[in-house]
């Protein structure tokens, strides 16, 4: 698993950079022909990973309800993001892939709902949840990469 998260850590890394890169405004805009935007995409991000990893294995998230409610699958931006919310993620970014990390090695993830996603992958356990997780970050990075031309 230790390359599983290496890949998850640069892949954050990434997500950072668009936070760094890009104003408030441009995090927030929704180009047309778009349901979301930049920093809806980013929180989603960190939002399925903590529900695909630990709401799934029966135990608390490292995200506010609130959080879950903005960027949870099937949602869309209702209202812009502030500045603090944009800090939150960026921070959520890190501390949650971090935490993971020390959970698996101590070996608290022992109950999960297992699930097939939508590409027919069955997620048995915590460290398929962590390993599909990659594939769902790549998809909504390619999203933020066709997006960015537009904001």
């Amino acid at each position: 698993m230790d390359q599983t998260f290496e890949i998850t850590k640069s892949s954050r890394e990434a997500l950072s950079q668009f936070l760094q890169r890009y104003t408030l405004e441009q995090l927030n805009k929704i180009p047309e022909g778009y349901s979301n935007n930049l920093i809806w995409n980013i929180g989603h991000i960190v939002v399925v990973q903590q529900m695909l990893v630990y709401k799934l294995s029966g135990l608390p998230m490292m995200i506010s309800d609130e959080m879950v409610n903005r960027y949870k699958k099937g949602t869309a931006p209702v209202q812009d993001a502030t500045q603090a919310d944009v800090d939150e993620i960026k921070e959520l970014l890190f501390e949650t892939i971090h935490q993971t990390q020390k959970d698996l090695d101590n070996k608290i993830f022992k109950n999960f709902q297992e699930f097939t996603t939508m590409t027919g992958f069955a997620v048995k356990n915590a460290e398929d949840a962590i390993s599909f997780n990659i594939y769902h970050e790549a998809v909504h990075t390619g999203i933020m990469m066709g997006l960015r031309k537009f904001v």
